[in-house]
């Protein structure tokens, strides 16, 4: 008997690329149901080979779903979450509503798969910022064998990452500068094509924007309070894919060959590190993929015990929805949720 399982937000960049991934992996789903606003109610979306109507969640009885894939936003989420999970499913969160909540675990499954267990105080996993997926992917492994202090991240993010309206925008304006047209920027404060913008997500008090803040808090709960983490991110006129240059500073020696031996038997990481032309993963060839690339490892000359990378990963995928749906494989491997009609 298999799961019946919702996706919330099935309209979007992440409920569509869920709905696929859910089919590429052949989930143990007996149903599928695709929900979103009213607005969208009717619309078409693939799962696999079949088609499913988009339903309006407002009026949906959850009392049968077993798993609900959240991809909806804040706003949503924190209406919406508790009440499907009274009703009796796990909510699998994928925007920012939850991950700080000390009841509800922060989720990387190559990372922290243990924490799974924790989803019984409020019946909610939070999948953590898609920037922090990645790079938390990268950094287990070598915490575990040398101990990281402190780490200094930029990134270089893709556009899906604000949504399809931000990739709509890309479009537009690239076609609007090869015909000559107006260049309007309403989804960013500036223009991204042909440009780099270095503001992702609402600027804080101290000058930080909440993307650098979600990738320094989110760390520290999935991975080690002790860590200092610092970011700078930048969106970038990519479609698809989140690069990441990180420097990183460990208390104890770590070479890189050994750091290079450890990424490439880490879950979830590929090392592609050549030291010539091309011998490097890009976002371009990242899209699609469900690894964490890693390249350019190098000793960083200026710290003592410190290493520098970089990281590149599919944001639709491992920053949002693989990682929901490898959260669900952790609950049903470890046994700890079983579907409702084979409980009655």
């Amino acid at each position: 008997m298999g799961y019946k399982v919702a996706v919330v937000g099935a309209t979007g960049n992440v409920g569509r690329e869920m709905l696929a991934i859910l089919a590429e992996r052949r989930f143990p789903a007996d149903e599928v149901v695709a929900l979103a606003s009213r607005r969208s109610q009717g619309v078409e979306v693939s799962y696999g080979e079949k088609t499913l109507k988009v339903k309006a969640i407002d009026h949906y009885d959850f009392s049968d779903v077993d798993i609900c894939l959240m991809s909806a936003g804040s706003a949503v989420s924190k209406e919406w979450s508790p009440k499907i999970a009274a009703a009796g499913a796990v909510v699998i969160d994928n925007s920012s509503c939850w991950r700080m909540d000390p009841d509800v675990p922060l989720v990387v499954p190559e990372v922290n798969a243990d924490a799974v267990a924790g989803f019984r105080k409020k019946r909610i996993i939070a999948n953590p910022n898609c920037s922090t997926a990645q790079l938390v992917v990268v950094l287990k492994t070598l915490h575990d064998k040398a101990k990281i202090t402190r780490v200094v991240v930029s990134t270089y993010q893709s556009v899906s990452g604000a949504g399809k309206d931000a990739m709509d925008e890309l479009d537009r304006q690239t076609k609007a500068i090869y015909s000559l047209g107006d260049v309007e920027a309403k989804k960013f404060p500036k223009r991204i094509a042909f440009n780099v913008i270095p503001q992702v997500d609402a600027f804080m008090e101290d000058g930080f924007t909440k993307e650098e803040w979600k990738m320094m808090m989110e760390t520290k709960k999935i991975l080690d309070p002790k860590i200092k983490l610092t970011a700078t991110c930048v969106r970038v006129p990519v479609f698809v894919g989140h690069c990441e240059a990180v420097n990183i500073e460990f208390e104890n020696p770590i070479s890189v060959g050994e750091a290079r031996e450890l990424l490439r038997n880490a879950s979830g990481c590929l090392v592609v590190d050549r030291h010539e032309p091309g011998g490097y993963v890009t976002p371009y060839e990242a899209a699609g993929e469900d690894a964490t690339y890693i390249s350019r490892i190098r000793t960083d000359p200026t710290v003592d015990n410190g290493l520098v990378l970089w990281c590149v990963a599919d944001n639709l995928r491992k920053g949002a929805a693989l990682n929901a749906i490898q959260i669900a494989e952790a609950l049903i491997n470890r046994k700890l949720i079983q579907a409702k009609k084979k409980a009655a």
